[in-house]
């Protein structure tokens, strides 16, 4: 048996036919997952929130009142679609991740069996970590899980000296960094794998480099009016939970454990799933010794650092002491609001996981017989799916489109390029519109119309009220509950969303001016609207500077790529 293959990728005899096996794999999958994107529309889904043309506002390039959780990512997506339609580029977003992470994980194991690579690409883009993270509609994250393993085989390119790698950790750390979450994980990972006391200035430039691609948010959340600190009541809302009997740990452990259990797979309740997850850590603990192997000296131990330190993240909030340390963090530090939700940085540690577990069953099967051994491995590439059948065809159903109400288009129009402050009620931040059926949707206000658009920033978890950092929010809020009318708050514009499940009270739309009345939207204007500085504009600069430091950075990296002969991807 070869001991040591080159993570560089297959050989030229054989690459041909296994990479064209390996793409047609993970087309398959991503068709079987993404299915019902077949059908014209926008898929709606908690955080997930595309419009036909997304507005360029200040608001989404440097929030002046709340922190950045979306910076750069709605600033690329506004630009993106002056160009392309908004439902275009969730279609590319969505199918780029999906097919991108089979093929990466699968390119990523040091194996010369096309089967093992085959399983690599199917179990690392069917983990409950892509479902839950796609069904909570968080697809930048996606971009950071499909661009991992790219990543990781970058790094170690370049701790192996090969011609271009540096150029390669930067471009595919890129669409990491368009969430802040994905950024950190994107920067944790060459800070543990490219260091290499022979080649100093490389590694250096390397970690600048990708430090410097998390720019954009780092500046917003320096400048931004929201503070640093976040509601600790959020801590245990957001902690990892159980999804079956065997606690929260063991569904961490097989990557799955997101605290919104509606954002879960029906199938992770099953009773035997904790025992699934078993199999596939023996078959890791087995496998585990070939990767150290199979790769450069060291390398292993690193990737166990980056996926043990990541495990831990996930599950700092359900350890002992974790939840109360929390606690005082996002009040006292600032930023640490960002590490609430841990479970989101379990990336790494899922691609190891899938990575050493199909190289345990290689070497397992190695013992056995060779017809029955393929017919193991064939069994193993299907194991993922047989698991959690769930995930296909958009969670069965739940990643649907649906078309916008002619509504929402009309008051686009109705509103002025620069409207200034655009208040949308009912103030609660996320909608179930009769329209998106059966889901729950992030309200598109923001996205869909002009101007600063102020929407509720709480979060209700259960019976938990998790407030947000608002402090304008805060004020409208008051107004609201005193019973005043929202002319009192110095609005410029209301937006009235109907059949909803809450209502606003006629009274807070005392002296407003109708513009347009309809179905599902009713425009006001306020007459006695005050005009207002809505942010600042050196910290608004400051970030624009941010931004473009951050595409000097990524076109460099191109044009040296491009500058140089075509590398194996």
């Amino acid at each position: 048996m070869v001991e040591r293959t080159d993570v560089d990728g297959p050989s030229p005899r054989r690459s041909r036919g296994d990479t064209l096996a390996l793409y047609v794999a993970a087309a398959v999958v991503t068709a079987l997952v993404l299915a019902p994107l077949a059908a014209p529309g926008y898929a709606l889904l908690y955080d997930m929130v595309f419009v036909p043309r997304q507005s360029l506002s200040w608001d989404l390039v440097a929030p002046a009142q709340s922190l950045p959780r979306a910076v750069p990512m709605d600033a690329l997506v506004s630009l993106v679609t002056q160009l392309v339609p908004g439902w275009l580029v969730q279609r590319l977003a969505l199918g780029g991740a999906v097919l991108l992470a089979a093929v990466g994980a699968g390119r990523l194991v040091p194996t010369e069996r096309l089967t093992v690579r085959l399983f690599v690409a199917v179990a690392y883009a069917w983990t409950p970590y892509l479902a839950e993270r796609l069904l909570i509609g968080q697809w930048g994250l996606l971009l950071a899980y499909a661009a991992l393993p790219w990543l990781v085989r970058a790094a170690l390119d370049l701790r192996a000296g090969r011609d271009g790698a540096l150029a390669r950790v930067v471009l595919v750390a890129a669409p990491a960094a368009i969430t802040p979450t994905g950024g950190l994980i994107a920067l944790g990972t060459v800070i543990l794998l490219v260091p290499d006391r022979a080649r100093p200035r490389r590694s250096a430039l390397a970690v600048a480099g990708v430090a410097l691609l998390n720019a954009p948010w780092v500046t917003a959340a320096l400048v931004t009016g929201a503070g640093g600190s976040s509601d600790p009541a959020g801590v245990a809302s957001f902690a990892a939970r159980s999804e079956n009997w065997a606690g929260p740990l063991v569904a961490l452990a097989g990557t799955g454990g997101i605290w919104n259990a509606q954002a879960t797979p029906a199938s992770r309740a099953a009773t035997l799933v904790p025992l699934a997850t078993v199999v596939l850590l023996i078959l890791a603990g087995v496998g585990a010794g070939l990767l150290r192997r199979r790769l450069p000296s060291g390398t292993a131990g690193r990737l166990g650092v980056l996926a043990a330190g990541a495990y831990l993240l996930s599950a700092f909030a359900v350890l002992p002491g974790g939840e109360a340390a929390l606690r005082w963090a996002v009040v006292h530090v600032p930023g640490a609001g960002l590490f609430r939700d841990g479970q989101k940085f379990l990336a790494p540690y899922a691609l190891l996981l899938v990575v050493a577990a199909a190289l345990g069953a290689e070497r397992l099967v190695a013992r056995i017989d060779r017809e029955v051994a393929g017919i193991v491995l064939v069994g193993l590439l299907l194991l993922p799916v047989a698991v959690m059948p769930d995930l296909a065809f958009g969670g069965m159903g739940r990643v649907r489109p649906v078309s916008y109400p002619a509504d929402w288009r009309e008051v686009a129009e109705r509103l002025p390029a620069d409207p200034g402050e655009v208040l949308a009620l009912p103030l609660t931040a996320y909608r179930a519109y009769p329209w998106n059926p059966g889901r729950i949707v992030l309200d598109p206000a923001p996205r869909y119309f002009p101007g600063t658009v102020l929407t509720d920033d709480t979060l209700v978890v259960g019976d938990v009220a998790v407030a947000g950092e608002n402090p304008r929010l805060r004020e409208v809020r008051r107004v609201l509950a005193d019973g005043l009318p929202v002319s009192a708050t110095g609005v410029n514009w209301v937006v009235v969303q109907h059949q909803l499940p809450s209502s606003v009270n006629p009274a807070a739309l005392v002296g407003l001016e109708v513009v347009h009345e309809g179905a599902s939207l009713s425009l006001y204007r306020n007459p006695a609207a005050t005009s207002r500085p809505v942010g600042n504009g050196h910290g608004r600069w400051a970030v624009v500077v941010a931004f473009g430091i951050t595409a000097l950075v990524v076109m460099t990296a191109a044009f040296s790529t491009l500058r140089r002969r075509a590398t194996a991807w």
